[in-house]
């Protein structure tokens, strides 16, 4: 064997050791890309139900606010005839009742002042008849 011979066996071990070396890293990124598409095909097959279940829980908060508009739409009419009311109840008796309240208490008043005069003339009685 000559030396060009021996320099082309060497050069095909170096090569076919390029090839071992390299096909390792290759190998393994083969297996992660496989397990990386077997994660995203479960990911895939996982997401319908889940959107699913999404889907019902929006359709369910959608109807609870309806019922939640009808309470408040039936709280705001209650609380409008709630102030009808107390307007009507203040055109009506609101004027008597102050006039009546403003009645007794100028007679409570004339009732004290009178007590209090007929008590100081019958003290300055006594004060006097000693």
């Amino acid at each position: 064997m000559s030396a060009g011979e021996w320099a082309a066996v060497v050069a095909a071990g170096a090569f076919v050791l390029l090839v071992i070396l390299l096909a390792v890293p290759l190998l393994k990124l083969g297996r992660t890309l496989d397990e990386t598409t077997l994660a995203i095909r479960k990911a895939h097959d996982g997401a319908g139900p889940l959107l699913d279940g999404a889907a019902d829980t929006v359709r369910q908060v959608n109807s609870n606010l309806v019922r939640v508009e009808d309470i408040t739409t039936n709280a705001q009419s209650m609380s409008s005839n709630a102030a009808a009311l107390a307007s009507l109840f203040a055109a009506t008796l609101g004027g008597p009742v102050v006039k009546v309240a403003a009645f007794s208490y100028g007679v409570r008043k004339a009732s004290k002042a009178r007590r209090k005069s007929d008590s100081e003339t019958r003290l300055s009685r006594r004060r006097t008849s000693r």
